[in-house]
């Protein structure tokens, strides 16, 4: 092996990384918030990275595992021009095969549960990648669309995600004859059998 062959290759450009490296550094408040809340696996169990370079974008946080990045919006995104470039940032994601999901520092900081509840949901949704026994991974696959989520209100809820969250799997319990949480409260929500 030669000596160039050993070195890694970086696919993302020093000022790019020295960039991210610095946004890493000076987080907001709306962002030190979420990063609070997603690093170290304490979402879902997912790994969040926060200002990731990908492609020749830096997005606030990625979860790699599941192709889903958030970003956290200030005022400056709500002008015209600014929205067009998020639209083709956003193009270019997509087309990476990424879902985004997009709020705002207001959102983040007044409705922190109901953010990190359509975040939780978004993880939830997530197609489980296709299985290369079956051939997967084909053409039907990679054009699904990604869910549609919306924001609860602060002190209400979206009965969707509520029951999302309900419903998280846990491994079988030998004691309640496998079914797990989810099945029992399915169990004691349905009307008894006469």
């Amino acid at each position: 092996m030669d000596e160039s062959s050993k070195k890694p290759a970086w696919q993302v450009s020093t000022k790019l990384r020295v960039r991210a490296r610095s946004l890493r550094r000076n987080l907001t408040n709306a962002e030190r918030i979420i990063w609070y809340a997603v690093r170290a696996h304490r979402l879902n169990g997912a790994s969040f990275r926060r200002q990731a370079p990908i492609g020749p974008f830096i997005v606030d946080f990625v979860c790699q595992d599941e192709k889903l990045i958030i970003e956290i919006d200030g005022g400056q995104h709500f002008e015209d021009a600014q929205e067009k470039r998020d639209a083709r940032r956003d193009a270019f994601l997509k087309g990476k095969g990424y879902r985004v999901l997009r709020f705002n520092n207001h959102d983040v900081m007044t409705n922190r549960r109901g953010v990190l509840e359509a975040i939780d949901a978004a993880l939830a949704a997530s197609p489980s990648p296709p299985s290369p026994a079956r051939g997967g991974g084909g053409a039907d696959a990679s054009q699904a669309a990604p869910p549609s989520l919306s924001l609860p209100r602060k002190g209400g809820g979206n009965p969707q995600t509520t029951a999302a969250l309900a419903a998280s799997p846990s491994p079988p319990s030998p004691a309640r004859g496998g079914g797990g949480p989810a099945a029992s409260r399915a169990a004691e929500d349905s009307e008894p059998v006469r």
